[in-house]
């Protein structure tokens, strides 16, 4: 962070705030440390003024208690984001608001990812509160925590909902479906003065026409069959809140006209009701039709366009963002894991090519794509070519290394088969955007390829080694080490090495039976040692066993032509 982004860090445990100096420093963060007694003694110097500072860490306090800190820190600063360190913190403070610039809580011992994590949404928090705050201020600044992005186009979203945020006029939002309508309609719910006021939401197309009007405007007991008690609709569950309008251009017109009464007159009855109701809603409406059109063609009225297109916002495609597709990525991975529903991590081949996707779902698409990923890759990294055909760059690309593109596998290798006279792709050396642990990454590429030899081996470890160019023992050695279960039926080659006398000769005098190449490990067997067949060697029939059956009292040494008494 820059100069005049500071992170103010108070602990009282000289030992622990001595080290988040040196790791916050390492991250190339300007620390200001101090106690919660004195936790900022020369307040009032320039050096030291509440703009410069862009989070304050607060660890241990024993000279003063947890929330008599945070008060001071939020008198001093409201903007200031807090992080709290430690695991269980947040349980005994209330929602006043006070404490509504926690931004997050840090266990013990920090982890690399979580922290920059942490940093970057305290700095996201503070640059928001920065340009509300001189747009006129709003009540909540935490707009960030579900419209992500830094890009022209979602900068430009945010700048128009902090302007009309705390205004009681009518917004419609414009976009394709998934691109966040409902979210920019929660967040300028939550930042207007109805926030303490009931969101209610209805999706215009989703309710059939002759219960649509039941729906918005409720029913009398008896009002049509099935009508066995009187029932409140929408608008009355919205009253001093704010009711939000989605897919608005779904709307029939018969509704459309009782709409724009309401809008008008700000009162209506009941379906089967002579009572007229007065109702105290915002009205925020949604829809990805072109509503322009849709008049030109009679299937949407003017006057309602214009009752309600007083404050247009227009949410723009994925595609036109591509730039903010890693700050969704990580927002949508958190997500997952804050509900336990598991992790995964794209590197940056994949990254690159969701950005040239174009995305006809948008966030929502994304969304599927980072929880269907974390299923199919839990905990792992996923590489492009684990990517689905169509979201890849080269559909056509060479197989991949382990031959199966498609490998459970959580790290299965992503890149490429390229031949020797070949410069290898630019994703033979990418990396995922937050590193990986190089030793677990090798050892379960290791295991993906020796179940692979013996899967192609039908189990049987001594082809599978031969396949992997390695010893037979050594093989063993990292199946027992990696506790792979053994395959097929061979599971007592796999246990001990065969008995010299079953070792059978080459039938065809060449040596290289697999066979007389253990037998040979062995240190027996005159051909295979001396690179001659059994026919080429003098007293030896060929196809028979170059071992002799020893006589009873002797060794089988024959190494030197002779018996060993024993």
């Amino acid at each position: 962070m820059a100069e005049h982004n500071k992170i103010l860090l108070i602990d009282d445990d000289d030992r622990s705030r001595r080290d988040l100096e040196v790791i916050l420093g390492f991250l190339g963060e300007s620390v200001v440390a101090g106690n919660s007694g004195g936790w900022l003694a020369s307040r009032d110097s320039d050096y030291t003024a509440p703009a410069r500072f862009c989070l304050a860490m607060v660890g241990q306090c024993r000279e003063i208690g947890v929330v008599e800190l945070l008060l001071e820190l939020s008198a001093w600063d409201k903007g200031l984001p807090v992080l709290l360190l430690g695991e269980g913190r947040l349980v005994n403070l209330d929602a006043s608001d006070s404490f509504k610039n926690i931004t997050g809580e840090l266990s013990f011992p920090l982890t690399y990812q979580p922290l920059l994590d942490a940093l970057h949404q305290a700095k996201v928090f503070r640059d928001n509160y920065n340009r509300l705050r001189d747009l006129g201020g709003v009540r909540d600044y935490n707009m960030f925590r579900s419209l992500v992005g830094n890009s022209g186009r979602i900068q430009q979203v945010r700048q128009l909902m902090g302007q009309v945020a705390n205004k009681e006029v009518t917004v419609l939002i414009t976009g394709e479906s998934g691109t966040g309508k409902e979210v920019v309609a929660r967040n300028l719910h939550l930042n207007s003065p109805r926030s303490e006021e009931p969101f209610v939401p209805i999706n215009c197309g989703a309710i059939p026409r002759d219960l649509l009007e039941s729906e918005l405007f409720g029913h009398e007991k008896g009002a049509f069959t099935g009508a066995t008690s009187s029932r409140e609709g929408r608008f009355e569950l919205a009253n001093g809140g704010t009711l939000f309008l989605d897919e608005i251009g779904d709307m029939p017109l018969s509704m459309q006209v009782k709409l724009l009464r309401v809008l008008q007159e700000r009162s209506f009855e009941r379906v089967g009701g002579i009572k007229t109701i007065t109702t105290d809603v915002r009205i925020i409406a949604a829809t990805h039709q072109n509503l322009e059109s849709m008049i030109a063609r009679g299937e949407f009225r003017q006057d309602l366009y214009y009752r309600i297109n007083v404050f247009p916002i227009d949410m723009p495609p994925l595609r036109d963002r591509t730039g903010d597709i890693p700050l969704l990525l990580n927002e949508l991975i958190s997500t997952l894991e804050n509900e336990n529903r598991g992790s995964v991590r794209f590197n940056s081949g994949a990254i690159a090519a969701l950005k040239l996707y174009h995305w006809p779902g948008n966030v929502r698409e994304l969304a599927n794509l980072v929880e269907r990923m974390a299923i199919l890759h839990p905990h792992g990294i996923v590489g492009e070519q684990d990517l689905p055909p169509h979201l890849r760059r080269d559909v056509s690309a060479s197989p991949s290394f382990v031959g199966d593109q498609d490998s459970g596998s959580p790290l299965a290798n992503d890149k490429a088969e390229v031949s020797p006279d070949e410069p290898s792709s630019e994703d033979s050396a990418e990396l995922p955007l937050d590193g990986l642990d190089l030793k677990e990454y090798l050892a379960n590429l290791e295991k993906d390829l020796i179940n692979k030899a013996l899967d192609d081996s039908r189990g049987v470890v001594a082809r599978a080694a031969d396949r992997l160019h390695i010893r037979r023992t050594t093989l063993v050695e990292k199946m027992r080490k990696y506790n792979l279960p053994r395959k097929g039926g061979d599971s007592q080659e796999a246990d001990s090495e065969p008995a010299p006398l079953a070792v059978p000769a080459a039938q065809n005098g060449s040596g290289t039976d697999a066979g007389e190449r253990v037998a040979v490990r062995q240190g027996q067997g005159d051909g295979g040692r001396d690179g001659k067949s059994a026919e080429e060697s003098p007293g030896k029939r060929p196809g028979k066993s170059t071992q002799e059956t020893p006589e009873p009292g002797t060794t089988g040494d024959k190494r030197q032509g002779r018996g060993v008494t024993s």
